[in-house]
């Protein structure tokens, strides 16, 4: 659906660029500016480094939304908080019996060493003290889920919750971006693929800021599209941080190496 989205966006972008194309067109007869052939241009949708939709991964009521739109984050930083008053009491009962099962099995082996319990009440009670244990751990991964952690450092694109709702396990909460690394992402010609390499320099340029952008191929597909004959490219943008948004599109320019 994202891949659908983005080659939307840069259709749009193309038809854009084709509609000023026209009406800078010289009259007939006119001079003509000449570009080099070695150029090409393409539409490029400016997409974030590292994003993410982080979702429930229990079934709850918020309690805390500790963000807000735009706002900025650290790495492993508690962005949504769930009511857990129930799973903390469920690992207190936990904990209880593990404890109480330990205890029992410590006991049966003091009885061994007297003669007073065989062998098989001593395994019995060590695997009811064994399979306490796995309880605590089991509630205790519960409650890990009642805050939601940034995976990474960056800024809040979209809330998709409210204090006090309540949601299922795998409800979208919170949209995520780190915009301290850009990249472009483009589909240029599948005639390309003759020359076009990762590592490849371009240039962006923004409507939107008025600047352009140095950039390098990172990363090409290793199919070309069956249809419309193009192929995915990505590229990362330099300098970009603090001056570009992740949605914003631009016109981004190769320059095909000379044949010597």
């Amino acid at each position: 659906m994202r891949t659908s989205l983005a080659r939307l966006s840069l259709i749009v972008a193309f038809a854009a660029a084709a509609g000023n194309a026209l009406a800078q067109a010289p009259a007939p007869g006119a001079a003509r500016p000449e570009k080099p052939a070695a150029e090409g241009e393409v539409a490029a949708l400016i997409l974030a480094g590292e994003e993410g939709i982080l979702s429930s991964q229990m079934a709850g009521k918020i309690n805390a939304i500790r963000v807000g739109l735009g706002d900025d984050f650290k790495k492993g930083a508690a962005l949504i908080e769930f009511d857990c008053s129930e799973q903390r009491a469920q690992f207190q009962a936990a904990d209880a019996e593990h404890r109480a099962a330990r205890e029992t099995h410590l006991a049966r082996l003091r009885l061994q060493a007297l003669g007073a319990a065989g062998e098989l009440e001593v395994t019995l009670a060590a695997a009811a003290a064994e399979k306490a244990r796995s309880q605590v751990d089991y509630r205790r991964t519960q409650i890990a889920y009642c805050r939601v952690r940034a995976p990474f450092k960056g800024n809040v694109a979209r809330l998709r919750v409210k204090v006090a709702e309540s949601v299922p396990a795998g409800q979208a909460l919170i949209d995520v971006v780190n915009t301290s690394t850009l990249k472009a992402q483009m589909f240029v010609p599948a005639a390309w693929v003759a020359w076009l390499r990762p590592g490849a320099q371009l240039t962006i340029h923004v409507k939107e800021t008025g600047e352009s952008f140095p950039a390098r191929v990172s990363k090409m597909n290793s199919r070309v599209d069956g249809v419309s004959q193009q192929l995915e490219v990505e590229a990362r943008i330099d300098k970009g941080e603090g001056k570009l948004l992740p949605g914003m599109v631009g016109a981004a320019v190769f320059t095909q190496p000379r044949k010597p």
